[in-house]
């Protein structure tokens, strides 16, 4: 028997190929969105998801409170030893500090650097402790004596390759900032993508004495390093805040204790609490967009079975005339269902296929931090493979059920007399689905027309400072830098306008608060700004201008002196802002003066207002040197920058970047986000045309009799149009009145997180209205021609 369906089902998908690729299309759309998002949402959830001891492994950050609340994701150095030492509920517990501007070489057999290499972020100091709390799978090495020694470093295999060009790399050598030798005592697997500790090289936190002070290693108000807390069994998280509190009143002073608190997140919770990740509802709401794209593509399934319904009554009164009842009816229609469903799996799972390369790319940081490998085959995942199933099963019976419901319950004499119109309640039901057809649609395409609106607005914003043409070059972090002939050199180079030496550019992604005290304030440190080191040349090297006071002073009384932009000034309530020259700060536990007031500009992205800005001339801790180049630079200059600066510091990696990528970088999110959605919205409009396409066609065979008796009593085309365009444009207007508020609700809250943002507007809604009618009528005009013009012999024949 089941072979009989089968060859019924074949022969009929077959004789309608046509529309049956439209079904099979419109369905592998569905699917393929609801795998591509499934498979992002899954990868983003399985973050940190494999280490040991999950349950009672917490991560300790650190809130310091000054003006406002500043939170960062670091915690004292000593207070992991302090918390293995005096409470026994602690199993184990381990510091991590990340490399920032690190160079590692591979000295030869004299002691020379035969290759050398610039590490920032794949890198960190950390205890044998490290291997107690997260998953580690060892190649070679002894994991608990591993880093128990200073200058000792555990590799990955792929950074042994990529060091010594051989995974076995044991009791070899590397040099770290041409200062500390460290030998490889251990070599372990390549750490998976799906974490935020993606470190390729462990070295000895130990290693740390030969590079910092012993005063730094104890202080209680540094927060340089990342604590991490195994719990032993039977220990609540509760316990773990107490002791902290406990030691935060001990180690430090009573003045600085009430402005620390530790707190204690789960370590699972490390992809999505404090780490910038998607947060988990942005994740579920992605999920939510997935299937909501499934069920748009089961609606248009549900349109088009139902559009040849009328087709088929003939066949389905023979089959009950026969002697079919209505189970067997049934499940025939739902066979034909179930072939038509795998075949959109089938060609939905190559779409997602070759659409993961691209979203692999399109996930990938800039700087690399994150470079997932999301593949098809992690859908064979015990978890992922129940939801796939599931999502199977239920769309088999959501596009499925109600058609071969309305299918088989045709009555037979009505349907070989040719008289049956429709089956009971079907087209209420229709409208209903295209209705949401149309609110979805309309949905997407409001939030991709603002989301496109804002990233004009950001791409107009005046930053307040010149930004193209603007080259950074990386200083090394440890030892010293030439800078005055690093300096006369480069304005030697053909193109190069100007050449300064500062922490940081004018907006920077580290905008770390910092306290300060005015002289006529009641409380010391009592409100914060944002510090960049800079020299004489930074405002002309940025195009800076001075509102009062003046530059900085070549001169050896410069050190104590800052200038301060206007919205400091504001801070303060001073006015007029040239009342403040002369004043004195203490910053940085230094009393300066102020000696002159910036225009303001944007230290930060566009989520944030202008904030505070003191510059203070400190050449000894500048990171970068900044160079302004001409518009029309000669082609070989960016090489001869380069030149000059090996053959000033030939023993350290030259590292540039344009001003305009980290620009950039700032919307890289919002382009994201845009990509996405406007990706969603061609697959909710081409979806509601296939949706739209099985409604005209519905429409044409119920009301054929109809426009034939219009014909005839004189009706003009366009009347007749009018006859089927009035149900679309019904149903057109109560979808966007729907979705008109909802996607006001949703782009408002999405856009209150821009300081600098676009104010929504009515005619942003009414061209989604514009956009939709013309799709519409776009899809159907061709089908509504047809039969509009159609002879009205040909339906009114029988009659």
């Amino acid at each position: 028997m089941l072979s009989h369906y089968l060859t019924l089902s074949w022969r009929r998908m077959w004789r309608e190929r046509r529309v049956n690729l439209i079904r099979i299309g419109s369905l592998s759309l569905g699917f393929a969105s609801g795998l591509v998002i499934f498979l992002v949402v899954n990868y983003m959830l399985s973050f940190d998801r494999y280490h040991p001891h999950m349950d009672r492994s917490y991560w300790v950050v650190t809130d310091v409170k000054r003006e406002s609340v500043m939170q960062t994701d670091a915690a004292p150095r000593p207070l992991a030893e302090v918390l293995r030492r005096d409470y026994p509920f602690v199993e184990s517990a381990v510091r991590l500090e990340t490399f920032f501007g690190r160079t590692i070489s591979v000295p030869n057999e004299k002691g020379r650097a035969a290759k050398k290499f610039s590490e920032a972020r794949n890198m960190c100091f950390t205890e044998p402790q490290y291997f107690d709390l997260f998953g580690v799978e060892w190649v070679s090495g002894d994991r608990k004596t591993a880093l128990a020694s200073p200058n000792t470093i555990v590799l990955s295999e792929r950074y042994a390759e990529k060091y010594f060009n051989t995974k076995r790399a044991l009791g070899r050598t590397l040099r770290l900032d041409n200062r500390v030798d460290l030998t490889v005592t251990g070599i372990i697997k390549n750490p998976p993508s799906n974490t935020q500790l993606r470190y390729d090289a462990l070295v000895s936190y130990a290693s740390i004495s030969g590079l910092e002070s012993p005063k730094a290693l104890l202080d209680w108000q540094g927060l340089q390093s990342m604590c991490f807390v195994l719990l032993r069994d039977g220990t609540g998280k509760q316990q773990l805040t107490g002791a902290l509190d406990a030691v935060r009143k001990k180690h430090l002073p009573a003045k600085e204790a009430a402005n620390f608190a530790y707190h204690v997140f789960p370590l699972e919770d490390l992809n999505h609490e404090r780490s910038g990740m998607a947060p988990r509802p942005v994740l579920y709401a992605l999920m939510a967009v997935g299937l909501l794209l499934v069920a748009a593509s089961c609606i248009n399934y549900i349109n088009l079975a139902t559009a040849q319904a009328l087709q088929r009554a003939r066949e389905v009164g023979v089959r009950k005339v026969v002697g079919s009842n209505r189970f067997q009816l049934l499940r025939q229609f739902m066979l034909e269902t179930a072939l038509l469903t795998v075949a959109a799996v089938l060609f939905a799972l190559l779409l997602t296929q070759m659409a993961m390369p691209l979203v692999n790319q399109t996930l990938t940081d800039q700087d690399q931090t994150l470079h997932p490998d999301i593949s098809i085959l992690h859908l064979l995942e015990p978890g992922a493979l129940l939801w796939f199933g599931a999502l199977v099963l239920g769309v088999m019976l959501l596009a499925g059920l109600y058609p071969s419901w309305i299918l088989s319950g045709f009555d037979p004499a009505k349907a070989l007399a040719g008289q049956l119109t429709r089956a009971k309640g079907g087209f209420t039901v229709r409208r209903t689905l295209i209705t949401g057809q149309f609110l979805l649609t309309q949905l997407f395409l409001i939030i991709v027309l603002v989301i496109t609106a804002q990233l004009r607005h950001m791409r107009k914003v005046d930053w307040g400072f010149r930004h193209d043409n603007i080259r950074v070059v990386w200083l090394p972090q440890q030892g010293s830098v030439p800078r005055d002939q690093l300096r006369e050199t480069w304005l030697n180079v053909p193109g190069i306008e100007a050449v300064t030496f500062a922490s940081d550019p004018p907006v920077s992604p580290y905008n770390r608060p910092i306290p300060f005290s005015y002289h006529i304030a009641t409380e010391p440190e009592a409100f914060e700004t944002r510090v960049r080191a800079a020299d004489e040349n930074y405002l002309s090297t940025f195009g800076l201008s001075l509102v009062a006071g003046r530059n900085f002073n070549v001169s050896d009384t410069a050190a104590q002196e800052v200038m301060v932009n206007e919205t400091l000034v504001r801070q303060l309530g001073v006015s007029p802002v040239s009342a403040v020259i002369g004043k004195r700060m203490r910053v940085k536990d230094g009393d300066r003066t102020i000696v002159g007031v910036v225009k303001d500009f944007r230290s930060g992205d566009l989520h944030q207002p202008i904030l505070p800005v003191t510059l203070i001339h400190d050449l000894q801790h500048t990171a970068m040197a900044v160079l302004t180049l001409s518009p029309k630079y000669p082609a070989g200059t960016e090489q001869s920058i380069q030149a000059a600066w090996d053959e000033t510091l030939p023993d350290q990696i030259y590292k540039s970047d344009l001003l305009n990528d980290l620009l950039n970088s700032f919307t890289r999110m919002e382009r994201l986000l845009a990509g996405f959605v406007q990706i969603f919205a061609l697959i909710a409009v081409a979806t509601s045309c296939l949706g739209l396409y099985g409604l005209i066609t519905f429409m044409a065979e119920k009301r054929a009799k109809e426009i034939g008796v219009r014909r005839v009593l004189g009706a003009r085309t366009e009347q007749l149009l009018w006859v089927f365009g009035k149900e679309f444009a019904r149903l057109l207007v109560v979808g966007f009145l729907l979705a008109a508020p909802l996607g006001w609700w949703l782009t408002s809250g999405w856009l209150q997180q821009y300081a600098h943002r676009i104010q929504l507007s009515a005619w942003l809604l009414f061209a989604t209205l514009g956009l939709m009618a013309f799709i519409t009528i776009a899809t159907v005009i061709g089908h509504a021609l047809k039969a509009a013009s159609a002879n009205p012999v040909k339906y009114l024949r029988a009659e």
